[in-house]
């Protein structure tokens, strides 16, 4: 299946749009002032050790501490048993990884085994082994790849290297190339790890666009489309010197449209931030996305008869069907991470449920990150988990409501309304005031010029002081206040 990678590059941001037989399938944004720090590396202090949590909490110079688990330290084989507070201590200083971004409250994860990618290699400086992508099956060429790479190593260096997928057919100078890309950067860490003082960064991973080319470009990729000369120039150096393949890959946009307009991205994100998705069947998804996980709501839609030409069950279970492949692709789109339960439509033919299992697991071997599907529970519902290594979508692009705080709902005018007549009761009791003036929403004070006039001339009458209204334009519909006179 022949894919295109789109790049929109601003001095702001880094977009980067996955194409597949005309439609989207992942997004990956980096703005220049909050790039991800994934693959960073750090000379880091230890400000604090949880012995009760067998973590540390890390200075690095980020906003926050990071976080670092006795599971994430590196140490000589067999003695990964020992707790954490006989492995570090506080005020010491250790070279880190980020294995993962800060993603809300949360601080970034480290890790002190250090790993460097390259195009074809993943260089592991503390290591000795030389390991293989385990996407590379046949045992026969898992061992070929092993020789080559030993007999590219000079017998003194120190070192290991796993083997990634896209070695399988590369030439022994590419090999030889990225080894010694690797080495030399390794050196270059090392030596600013000896003169900077913690916290200090030592490493920063490559840019998005450059990452397209180490990470995500492969046998299938028939285009990369730059829209921007400057960088289409730099990313034909970067690609000349360590990916040569890739180069006549790389093509520069000079049209007038916008690149995501012409191939409809634009939509395709605005969809992304939708709670609801249409299926061509008629039916519909409904996502909501949480702290804890992400609920997949499947629905029928408005069932008109016999819309697949078969029975209800058939519309059912082709309307699964579909759904499977939409939910696989959205899971890659709006980048959802951590506990996933999807709710399809009751089916009650048990190989139904097995096909519908099976489109799902087979759209999601698209996927570069790791699922784990634990298929139906007794309550009907999927269950899988996606690891979660960055923010999703929404979570870049979108802030909490500030009217409703995040809810995604707002109390009704009668409750405020009700709200502020209690508040007025109390507020009479505790104060002596010679009039009360109640300034909210204009949809609230609206309220009580019509159907609860009654209610406020009443409790006027009752506190035995004159209530007067005042709409204003810029409290939103929850928010208001009362102004002793």
């Amino acid at each position: 299946m022949n894919e295109e990678f789109l790049i929109n590059l601003t001095p702001q941001e880094t977009r980067v749009a996955l194409m597949q037989q005309g439609a989207v399938q992942e997004l990956h944004i980096e703005r220049t002032g909050g790039r991800g720090i994934v693959g960073n590396l750090y000379l880091g202090r230890v400000v604090r050790v949880l012995p009760g949590m067998q973590s540390a909490f890390i200075e690095v110079g980020l906003e926050r501490t990071a976080f670092l688990h006795v599971a994430d330290i590196w140490c000589e084989k067999n003695s990964s048993l020992r707790p954490i507070e006989r492995q570090i201590a506080e005020g010491e200083t250790l070279m880190v990884q980020a294995l993962k971004d800060p993603i809300g409250t949360k601080g970034a994860r480290l890790s002190t085994q250090i790993s460097l990618a390259g195009r074809l290699l993943v260089y592991l400086p503390q290591e000795r082994h030389i390991g293989i992508s385990q996407k590379i099956e046949d045992e026969a060429e898992r061992e070929l790849l092993r020789e080559r790479i030993q007999k590219l190593l000079a017998p003194d260096e120190t070192g290991g290297f796993i083997v990634r997928t896209m070695a399988e057919n590369a030439a022994d100078e590419e090999l030889a190339l990225d080894i010694a890309y690797l080495r030399r950067l390794w050196q270059e860490i090392r030596h600013r790890a000896r003169t900077l003082s913690a916290p200090a960064r030592l490493h920063h991973d490559l840019t998005l666009a450059q990452r397209v080319l180490r990470d995500l470009a492969g046998p299938e990729t028939a285009r990369i489309i730059v829209d921007s000369r400057e960088n289409f120039q730099k990313l034909s150096a970067f690609a000349h010197e360590y990916m040569p393949p890739l180069t006549p890959l790389l093509a520069h946009y000079t049209g007038e449209r916008p690149l995501f307009d012409l191939y409809a991205v634009e939509d395709e994100i605005q969809k992304a931030l939708s709670r609801r998705v249409d299926l061509k069947s008629g039916g519909y998804l409904i996502i909501d996305q949480t702290e804890a996980m992400t609920t997949i709501d499947v629905n029928t839609g408005a069932y008109v008869g016999n819309r697949f030409g078969g029975n209800f069950d058939d519309t059912i279970f082709k309307t699964n069907l579909e759904a499977a492949q939409t939910i696989a692709r959205q899971l890659r789109l709006r980048n959802l991470g951590g506990i996933i339960i999807i709710d399809f439509i009751d089916m009650e033919s048990a190989e139904h449920q097995e096909a519908v299992l099976g489109e799902l697991n087979k759209a999601l071997a698209r996927d570069h990150t790791r699922i784990t599907v634990n298929g139906f529970t007794q309550l009907g519902l999927v269950e899988l988990t996606r690891k979660r290594t960055r923010e999703s979508l929404a979570q870049i692009l979108c802030a909490p409501c500030p009217t409703c705080g995040g809810r995604g709902v707002v109390r009704t005018t009668q409750t405020v309304a009700y709200e502020i007549l209690r508040e007025l009761l109390r507020e009479a009791r505790q104060f002596s005031a010679r009039e009360m003036r109640v300034l909210a929403a204009p949809a609230v004070i609206d309220l009580f010029h019509d159907e609860e006039s009654q209610a406020l001339a009443m409790l006027s009458d009752f506190i035995g002081r004159p209530i007067s209204l005042q709409a204003e334009s810029s409290c939103t519909q929850e928010q208001y206040d009362i102004v002793l006179m």
